[in-house]
């Protein structure tokens, strides 16, 4: 009798801790080009990490799924530690690299160029004073390409430089 005492009372101690850490709210700020190079684009994605604890987290690392137009485009795995202070907000940013078929593929569909769906899934694996726990970010929305990285801008600044180099 006594063991089944102590073992529930385990029990309810270890679901306790676990109700003890509160999940940071995390906003996406931000999606944008940051680069082009001879690779592809360069983007990063920000993140607006708030710790409602009265404890710092520490980041540890992180992975991601970037879905346009329902394509799989970018994944990726990162060990990154920041420090989410207790009741504070820190900028997460994840770097992206796309590579020019990718994004050929992408134009190739013809998308509005103000409104291209994009869904992010991310996991940010925490280190908390309980233990480890991993948050997923799940978050929809849709993406206008800024008009000096659209094709024609891009063809436009081509073919100014053609000229100039006749």
């Amino acid at each position: 009798m006594r063991r089944g005492v102590y073992l529930l009372l385990l029990l309810a101690l270890l679901t306790g801790c676990k109700l003890l850490v509160k999940e940071p709210v995390v906003t996406v700020k931000d999606l944008s080009v940051v680069s082009l190079t001879g690779a592809g684009a360069g983007m990063e994605l920000r993140l607006n990490v708030q710790n409602p604890n009265a404890f710092d987290l520490s980041l540890l690392g992180y992975s991601y799924q970037l879905t346009v137009l329902e394509r799989p485009l970018a994944t990726g795995v990162a060990r990154e530690e920041i420090k989410f202070p207790s009741g504070g907000q820190t900028e997460l940013r994840i770097p992206i690299k796309i590579s020019y078929a990718d994004l050929l593929e992408i134009f190739n569909r013809k998308p509005d160029p103000e409104n291209i769906p994009y869904q992010l899934s991310a996991a940010l694996n925490l280190d908390t004073p309980l233990g480890k726990m991993t948050v997923p970010v799940q978050r929809s929305g849709t993406y206008a390409i800024p008009k000096q990285y659209r094709p024609a801008a891009i063809f436009n600044r081509l073919g100014d430089f053609l000229r100039m180099n006749k």
